[in-house]
Protein backbone atom coordinates (compact mmCIF):
# COMPACT_ATOMS: atom_id res chain seq x y z
CA UNK A 1 0.00 0.00 0.00
CA UNK A 2 1.66 3.57 -1.16
CA UNK A 3 2.27 5.90 1.89
CA UNK A 4 2.49 9.13 0.88
CA UNK A 5 1.94 12.83 2.26
CA UNK A 6 0.40 13.67 -0.83
CA UNK A 7 -3.12 12.58 -1.83
CA UNK A 8 -3.31 8.93 -3.16
CA UNK A 9 -5.62 7.24 -5.19
CA UNK A 10 -6.92 3.53 -3.34
CA UNK A 11 -7.82 0.72 -5.12
CA UNK A 12 -8.79 -2.19 -2.46
CA UNK A 13 -7.61 -5.38 -3.96
CA UNK A 14 -7.48 -8.45 -1.28
CA UNK A 15 -5.28 -11.41 -2.95
CA UNK A 16 -6.17 -14.53 -3.52
CA UNK A 17 -4.29 -15.77 -1.35
CA UNK A 18 -6.32 -14.17 2.03
CA UNK A 19 -9.14 -14.87 0.34
CA UNK A 20 -8.48 -18.78 -0.04
CA UNK A 21 -6.84 -18.15 3.95
CA UNK A 22 -10.43 -17.24 4.76
CA UNK A 23 -11.68 -20.08 3.22
CA UNK A 24 -9.74 -22.32 4.29
CA UNK A 25 -10.61 -20.88 8.15
CA UNK A 26 -13.97 -21.12 7.44
CA UNK A 27 -13.84 -24.61 6.79
CA UNK A 28 -12.36 -25.69 9.64
CA UNK A 29 -14.50 -23.79 12.38
CA UNK A 30 -16.32 -25.41 15.17
CA UNK A 31 -19.04 -23.92 16.48
CA UNK A 32 -20.61 -24.39 20.23
CA UNK A 33 -23.53 -26.02 20.65
CA UNK A 34 -27.05 -24.13 21.92
CA UNK A 35 -29.37 -24.09 25.06
CA UNK A 36 -32.93 -25.33 23.66
CA UNK A 37 -35.27 -22.12 22.86
CA UNK A 38 -32.34 -19.94 24.20
CA UNK A 39 -33.59 -17.26 20.91
CA UNK A 40 -31.00 -14.07 21.11
CA UNK A 41 -30.97 -14.19 25.03
CA UNK A 42 -27.61 -16.05 25.13
CA UNK A 43 -26.37 -13.80 22.39
CA UNK A 44 -26.61 -14.72 18.50
CA UNK A 45 -28.77 -17.62 17.54
CA UNK A 46 -26.68 -20.69 16.48
CA UNK A 47 -28.75 -21.16 13.40
CA UNK A 48 -27.49 -17.21 12.00
CA UNK A 49 -23.97 -18.43 12.58
CA UNK A 50 -24.54 -21.53 10.40
CA UNK A 51 -25.98 -19.36 7.81
CA UNK A 52 -23.42 -16.70 7.68
CA UNK A 53 -20.53 -19.10 8.12
CA UNK A 54 -21.98 -21.14 5.08
CA UNK A 55 -22.93 -17.90 3.01
CA UNK A 56 -19.29 -16.43 3.41
CA UNK A 57 -17.35 -19.89 2.54
CA UNK A 58 -19.97 -20.79 -0.47
CA UNK A 59 -21.79 -17.96 -1.96
CA UNK A 60 -21.10 -14.78 -0.83
CA UNK A 61 -19.14 -12.70 -3.70
CA UNK A 62 -16.22 -10.95 -2.06
CA UNK A 63 -15.05 -9.68 -5.39
CA UNK A 64 -18.73 -8.12 -6.57
CA UNK A 65 -18.68 -6.16 -2.71
CA UNK A 66 -15.13 -5.12 -3.29
CA UNK A 67 -16.23 -3.58 -6.41
CA UNK A 68 -18.96 -1.56 -5.52
CA UNK A 69 -16.66 -0.39 -2.51
CA UNK A 70 -14.39 0.82 -5.58
CA UNK A 71 -16.86 2.62 -6.95
CA UNK A 72 -16.58 5.08 -3.64
CA UNK A 73 -13.46 7.95 -3.84
CA UNK A 74 -11.05 6.37 -1.89
CA UNK A 75 -7.52 8.26 -0.91
CA UNK A 76 -4.82 7.48 1.43
CA UNK A 77 -2.10 10.32 2.30
CA UNK A 78 0.21 10.71 5.22
CA UNK A 79 -1.04 12.72 8.77
CA UNK A 80 2.00 13.22 11.02
CA UNK A 81 0.53 12.92 14.68
CA UNK A 82 2.81 14.45 17.75
CA UNK A 83 4.31 11.63 19.86
CA UNK A 84 3.01 9.04 17.16
CA UNK A 85 5.35 9.68 14.09
CA UNK A 86 3.62 9.53 10.53
CA UNK A 87 0.22 7.37 10.41
CA UNK A 88 -1.07 6.57 6.48
CA UNK A 89 -4.73 7.02 6.33
CA UNK A 90 -7.00 6.10 3.99
CA UNK A 91 -11.08 8.00 3.34
CA UNK A 92 -13.20 8.72 0.97
CA UNK A 93 -13.36 12.26 -0.21
CA UNK A 94 -16.00 12.74 -2.42
CA UNK A 95 -16.70 16.23 -4.14
CA UNK A 96 -19.75 17.76 -4.39
CA UNK A 97 -20.24 19.76 -7.92
CA UNK A 98 -20.76 22.83 -6.39
CA UNK A 99 -17.75 25.04 -6.03
CA UNK A 100 -19.25 26.48 -2.69
CA UNK A 101 -20.29 23.41 -1.09
CA UNK A 102 -19.70 22.88 2.43
CA UNK A 103 -16.79 21.03 3.77
CA UNK A 104 -17.80 17.79 5.63
CA UNK A 105 -16.12 15.25 7.89
CA UNK A 106 -18.40 12.52 8.91
CA UNK A 107 -16.79 10.18 11.95
CA UNK A 108 -18.14 6.17 12.26
CA UNK A 109 -17.45 4.49 15.19
CA UNK A 110 -17.16 0.41 15.91
CA UNK A 111 -18.28 -1.56 14.84
CA UNK A 112 -18.45 0.09 11.96
CA UNK A 113 -16.13 1.93 9.24
CA UNK A 114 -15.98 4.34 6.47
CA UNK A 115 -18.73 2.15 4.96
CA UNK A 116 -21.64 4.16 6.61
CA UNK A 117 -21.27 7.02 4.22
CA UNK A 118 -22.21 5.20 1.46
CA UNK A 119 -25.86 5.88 1.17
CA UNK A 120 -25.58 9.37 2.17
CA UNK A 121 -22.61 10.10 -0.56
CA UNK A 122 -25.47 10.82 -2.89
CA UNK A 123 -27.94 12.79 -0.69
CA UNK A 124 -25.11 15.14 0.34
CA UNK A 125 -23.21 15.93 -2.84
CA UNK A 126 -26.59 16.75 -4.46
CA UNK A 127 -26.71 20.02 -6.04
CA UNK A 128 -30.38 21.90 -6.20
CA UNK A 129 -31.37 25.38 -5.31
CA UNK A 130 -33.51 24.25 -2.21
CA UNK A 131 -30.68 22.85 0.02
CA UNK A 132 -26.93 23.10 0.65
CA UNK A 133 -24.35 20.26 -0.69
CA UNK A 134 -21.67 19.15 0.49
CA UNK A 135 -18.01 17.93 -0.18
CA UNK A 136 -17.42 14.62 1.80
CA UNK A 137 -14.56 13.02 3.48
CA UNK A 138 -15.24 10.13 5.70
CA UNK A 139 -11.72 8.42 6.93
CA UNK A 140 -10.97 5.11 8.57
CA UNK A 141 -9.99 5.78 11.98
CA UNK A 142 -6.47 4.42 12.60
CA UNK A 143 -6.86 0.96 13.12
CA UNK A 144 -9.94 0.63 11.01
CA UNK A 145 -10.72 -0.62 7.45
CA UNK A 146 -7.37 0.47 5.42
CA UNK A 147 -5.78 3.06 7.69
CA UNK A 148 -2.86 2.04 9.17
CA UNK A 149 -3.01 1.16 12.92
CA UNK A 150 -0.83 3.17 15.58
CA UNK A 151 2.08 1.37 17.16
CA UNK A 152 2.12 2.34 20.70
CA UNK A 153 -0.30 3.34 23.69
CA UNK A 154 -1.72 6.44 24.79
CA UNK A 155 -3.38 7.68 20.89
CA UNK A 156 -6.19 9.12 22.60
CA UNK A 157 -8.50 12.36 22.38
CA UNK A 158 -6.95 15.43 21.35
CA UNK A 159 -4.66 12.57 19.21
CA UNK A 160 -7.51 11.76 16.98
CA UNK A 161 -8.52 14.76 16.98
CA UNK A 162 -5.17 16.13 15.61
CA UNK A 163 -5.28 13.47 13.13
CA UNK A 164 -8.75 14.94 11.92
CA UNK A 165 -8.25 18.19 11.65
CA UNK A 166 -5.19 17.50 9.95
CA UNK A 167 -6.64 15.75 7.51
CA UNK A 168 -9.12 18.24 6.34
CA UNK A 169 -6.10 21.19 6.49
CA UNK A 170 -4.34 18.68 4.21
CA UNK A 171 -7.33 18.54 1.89
CA UNK A 172 -7.80 22.62 1.87
CA UNK A 173 -10.56 22.78 3.98
CA UNK A 174 -9.43 25.28 6.59
CA UNK A 175 -12.52 25.49 7.77
CA UNK A 176 -15.01 23.00 7.86
CA UNK A 177 -18.06 21.01 9.76
CA UNK A 178 -18.42 17.56 11.37
CA UNK A 179 -20.63 14.86 11.47
CA UNK A 180 -20.14 11.57 13.77
CA UNK A 181 -22.09 8.87 15.88
CA UNK A 182 -20.98 6.37 17.88
CA UNK A 183 -17.14 7.00 18.77
CA UNK A 184 -17.78 10.44 16.16
CA UNK A 185 -19.35 11.56 19.07
CA UNK A 186 -16.28 11.80 21.97
CA UNK A 187 -13.96 12.53 18.66
CA UNK A 188 -16.18 15.71 17.93
CA UNK A 189 -16.10 17.26 21.25
CA UNK A 190 -12.53 16.65 21.13
CA UNK A 191 -11.97 18.27 17.93
CA UNK A 192 -14.10 21.37 18.80
CA UNK A 193 -11.95 21.44 22.11
CA UNK A 194 -9.16 21.85 20.10
CA UNK A 195 -9.98 23.26 16.68
CA UNK A 196 -13.20 24.59 17.61
CA UNK A 197 -13.95 28.40 15.78
CA UNK A 198 -10.81 28.67 14.07
CA UNK A 199 -11.17 25.33 12.15
CA UNK A 200 -14.63 22.77 12.98
CA UNK A 201 -16.79 25.84 12.51
CA UNK A 202 -20.32 23.36 13.73
CA UNK A 203 -20.83 20.00 14.74
CA UNK A 204 -23.27 17.19 14.93
CA UNK A 205 -24.15 14.17 16.35
CA UNK A 206 -26.29 11.67 16.16
CA UNK A 207 -25.34 9.85 19.68
CA UNK A 208 -25.21 12.89 22.20
CA UNK A 209 -23.91 11.59 25.37
CA UNK A 210 -24.99 14.08 27.38
CA UNK A 211 -24.56 14.96 31.10
CA UNK A 212 -27.11 16.41 33.55
CA UNK A 213 -26.25 20.60 33.18
CA UNK A 214 -24.76 21.98 36.57
CA UNK A 215 -25.41 25.80 37.35
CA UNK A 216 -21.47 26.61 35.50
CA UNK A 217 -21.61 24.93 32.91
CA UNK A 218 -25.41 25.21 31.46
CA UNK A 219 -27.30 27.56 34.09
CA UNK A 220 -30.58 27.83 31.77
CA UNK A 221 -30.50 24.62 31.48
CA UNK A 222 -29.65 24.02 35.11
CA UNK A 223 -32.90 25.95 36.16
CA UNK A 224 -34.92 24.58 33.62
CA UNK A 225 -34.57 20.98 35.40
CA UNK A 226 -36.18 21.81 38.10
CA UNK A 227 -39.08 23.21 36.29
CA UNK A 228 -39.14 20.19 33.80
CA UNK A 229 -38.18 16.93 34.72
CA UNK A 230 -35.76 14.93 33.07
CA UNK A 231 -37.18 12.13 30.45
CA UNK A 232 -36.74 9.14 32.68
CA UNK A 233 -38.13 6.70 30.00
CA UNK A 234 -34.79 7.90 27.80
CA UNK A 235 -32.62 7.27 31.26
CA UNK A 236 -34.61 4.02 31.85
CA UNK A 237 -32.93 2.45 27.85
CA UNK A 238 -29.86 3.52 28.94
CA UNK A 239 -29.83 1.72 32.42
CA UNK A 240 -30.94 -1.24 30.88
CA UNK A 241 -28.51 -1.28 28.03
CA UNK A 242 -25.78 -0.74 30.33
CA UNK A 243 -26.91 -3.31 32.86
CA UNK A 244 -27.88 -6.15 30.10
CA UNK A 245 -25.83 -4.90 26.58
CA UNK A 246 -22.37 -3.44 27.47
CA UNK A 247 -20.74 -6.02 28.58
CA UNK A 248 -18.69 -5.99 24.94
CA UNK A 249 -17.32 -2.36 26.32
CA UNK A 250 -15.97 -3.23 29.44
CA UNK A 251 -14.25 -6.18 27.91
CA UNK A 252 -13.17 -3.89 25.21
CA UNK A 253 -12.26 -1.00 27.52
CA UNK A 254 -10.06 -2.96 29.80
CA UNK A 255 -8.37 -6.07 28.11
CA UNK A 256 -8.09 -5.18 24.44
CA UNK A 257 -5.65 -7.62 23.34
CA UNK A 258 -6.93 -10.65 25.43
CA UNK A 259 -10.10 -10.17 22.71
CA UNK A 260 -8.11 -9.73 19.53
CA UNK A 261 -6.80 -13.09 19.51
CA UNK A 262 -10.47 -14.35 19.12
CA UNK A 263 -11.25 -11.49 16.65
CA UNK A 264 -7.95 -11.49 14.46
CA UNK A 265 -7.77 -15.76 14.24
CA UNK A 266 -11.66 -16.57 13.92
CA UNK A 267 -13.35 -14.99 11.02
CA UNK A 268 -16.43 -16.87 12.59
CA UNK A 269 -15.94 -15.11 16.10
CA UNK A 270 -15.56 -12.52 14.85
CA UNK A 271 -18.52 -12.50 12.63
CA UNK A 272 -20.72 -13.50 15.59
CA UNK A 273 -19.40 -10.67 17.98
CA UNK A 274 -20.02 -8.10 15.21
CA UNK A 275 -23.16 -9.63 13.93
CA UNK A 276 -24.78 -9.29 17.27
CA UNK A 277 -24.47 -5.69 17.07
CA UNK A 278 -25.49 -5.47 13.98
CA UNK A 279 -29.29 -6.50 14.74
CA UNK A 280 -29.68 -5.81 18.39
CA UNK A 281 -27.77 -1.90 17.71
CA UNK A 282 -30.28 -1.48 14.56
CA UNK A 283 -34.52 -1.22 13.99
CA UNK A 284 -34.97 -3.74 12.72
CA UNK A 285 -33.24 -2.95 9.94
CA UNK A 286 -33.35 -6.02 6.96
CA UNK A 287 -29.95 -6.55 6.90
CA UNK A 288 -28.98 -9.08 4.17
CA UNK A 289 -26.27 -11.59 4.24
CA UNK A 290 -24.45 -9.89 1.83
CA UNK A 291 -24.44 -6.45 3.46
CA UNK A 292 -23.60 -8.08 6.96
CA UNK A 293 -20.67 -10.10 5.32
CA UNK A 294 -19.16 -7.13 3.56
CA UNK A 295 -18.69 -5.02 6.90
CA UNK A 296 -17.72 -8.34 8.39
CA UNK A 297 -15.03 -8.75 5.55
CA UNK A 298 -13.72 -5.21 5.53
CA UNK A 299 -12.81 -6.05 9.58
CA UNK A 300 -10.89 -9.41 8.54
CA UNK A 301 -9.40 -7.67 5.64
CA UNK A 302 -8.67 -4.54 7.41
CA UNK A 303 -5.27 -2.94 7.14
CA UNK A 304 -4.30 -3.63 10.87
CA UNK A 305 -5.82 -5.99 11.54
CA UNK A 306 -9.40 -6.74 13.29
CA UNK A 307 -7.81 -6.75 16.91
CA UNK A 308 -6.56 -3.02 16.54
CA UNK A 309 -9.84 -1.84 16.12
CA UNK A 310 -10.97 -2.21 19.52
CA UNK A 311 -7.97 -0.33 21.26
CA UNK A 312 -9.73 3.09 20.67
CA UNK A 313 -12.09 1.81 24.19
CA UNK A 314 -8.94 1.04 26.22
CA UNK A 315 -7.48 4.44 24.81
CA UNK A 316 -10.41 7.01 25.07
CA UNK A 317 -11.36 5.53 28.44
CA UNK A 318 -7.93 5.28 30.09
CA UNK A 319 -8.54 1.27 30.38
CA UNK A 320 -11.78 1.57 31.38
CA UNK A 321 -11.60 4.41 34.45
CA UNK A 322 -13.48 7.85 33.05
CA UNK A 323 -15.87 8.38 30.09
CA UNK A 324 -14.69 8.57 26.35
CA UNK A 325 -15.32 12.00 26.24
CA UNK A 326 -13.18 13.30 29.54
CA UNK A 327 -11.08 16.10 28.66
CA UNK A 328 -13.15 17.43 26.11
CA UNK A 329 -14.61 21.13 27.32
CA UNK A 330 -17.89 22.51 26.52
CA UNK A 331 -17.41 25.04 24.04
CA UNK A 332 -19.63 27.88 21.99
CA UNK A 333 -18.91 25.68 18.63
CA UNK A 334 -22.94 25.87 17.24
CA UNK A 335 -23.59 22.14 18.20
CA UNK A 336 -26.93 20.01 16.62
CA UNK A 337 -27.97 16.83 17.93
CA UNK A 338 -30.27 14.04 16.58
CA UNK A 339 -32.28 11.68 18.11
CA UNK A 340 -33.41 8.26 16.78
CA UNK A 341 -36.04 5.83 18.62
CA UNK A 342 -33.42 2.88 19.17
CA UNK A 343 -30.37 4.35 19.99
CA UNK A 344 -28.65 2.32 22.34
CA UNK A 345 -27.43 5.40 24.85
CA UNK A 346 -30.21 7.93 25.37
CA UNK A 347 -30.34 10.95 27.72
CA UNK A 348 -32.60 13.74 28.88
CA UNK A 349 -32.73 15.73 25.58
CA UNK A 350 -32.81 18.75 28.21
CA UNK A 351 -29.09 17.61 28.76
CA UNK A 352 -28.02 18.13 25.49
CA UNK A 353 -26.71 21.82 26.40
CA UNK A 354 -24.05 20.37 28.54
CA UNK A 355 -22.27 19.24 25.63
CA UNK A 356 -21.64 22.17 23.74
CA UNK A 357 -23.79 25.45 21.99
CA UNK A 358 -27.03 23.34 21.04
CA UNK A 359 -28.47 25.55 18.45
CA UNK A 360 -30.30 22.69 16.20
CA UNK A 361 -31.94 19.18 17.43
CA UNK A 362 -34.35 16.52 15.80
CA UNK A 363 -36.81 13.70 16.67
CA UNK A 364 -37.15 10.69 14.37
CA UNK A 365 -39.26 7.95 14.03
CA UNK A 366 -37.19 5.11 13.23
CA UNK A 367 -33.39 4.63 12.85
CA UNK A 368 -30.97 2.81 15.82
CA UNK A 369 -27.30 3.31 16.50
CA UNK A 370 -26.21 3.45 12.44
CA UNK A 371 -28.41 6.14 11.72
CA UNK A 372 -25.98 6.94 8.57
CA UNK A 373 -26.92 3.66 6.99
CA UNK A 374 -30.06 2.86 8.48
CA UNK A 375 -32.11 6.09 8.07
CA UNK A 376 -29.68 7.99 5.67
CA UNK A 377 -32.66 10.58 4.71
CA UNK A 378 -33.47 11.53 7.83
CA UNK A 379 -30.03 12.44 8.82
CA UNK A 380 -28.95 13.93 5.55
CA UNK A 381 -32.14 16.04 5.89
CA UNK A 382 -30.80 17.31 9.65
CA UNK A 383 -27.15 18.45 8.00
CA UNK A 384 -29.53 20.27 4.94
CA UNK A 385 -31.53 21.99 7.93
CA UNK A 386 -28.88 22.96 9.90
CA UNK A 387 -26.58 24.44 7.45
CA UNK A 388 -29.05 25.29 4.40
CA UNK A 389 -30.68 29.19 3.99
CA UNK A 390 -32.35 30.00 7.27
CA UNK A 391 -30.56 26.89 9.38
CA UNK A 392 -29.08 27.98 12.64
CA UNK A 393 -25.65 26.98 11.44
CA UNK A 394 -25.97 28.92 7.59
CA UNK A 395 -22.67 29.97 6.45
CA UNK A 396 -20.87 29.06 9.62
CA UNK A 397 -17.66 28.14 6.85
CA UNK A 398 -16.04 30.93 5.26
CA UNK A 399 -17.50 31.57 1.72
CA UNK A 400 -18.75 28.76 1.53
CA UNK A 401 -22.36 28.22 1.87
CA UNK A 402 -23.10 24.85 0.44
CA UNK A 403 -25.63 27.07 -3.09
CA UNK A 404 -24.63 27.17 -6.60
Amino acid sequence: MTSSPQEQPFHLSVSESELEHLRKKLEISRLPDELEGAGWNYGVPLADIKRLVTHWKDGFDWRKAEAELNDLSMYTRDIDVEGFGTLNIHYVHQKSTVPNAIPLLFAHGWPGSFIEIRKMLPLLTSAGPDQPSFHVVAPSLPGFGFSEGVKKPGFAGPQYAELLNKLMLSLGYDEYIYQGGDWGYPLGAFTATHYGHKHLKAWHTNLPIAKPPTLLGSPFAYFKSFLIPPDMKRLATTKKFSTTGNGYFREQATKPQTLGYNLADSPVGLLAWIYEKLVLWTDKYPWTDDEVLTWISIYWFSRAGPAASVRIYYEMTGGGTHATDAGAKWTSVPFGAAYFPVEIFQFPKEWSHSIGKLVFESAHDKGGHFAAYENPDGLASDLRKMFGKGGPAHAVVTGKDGYA
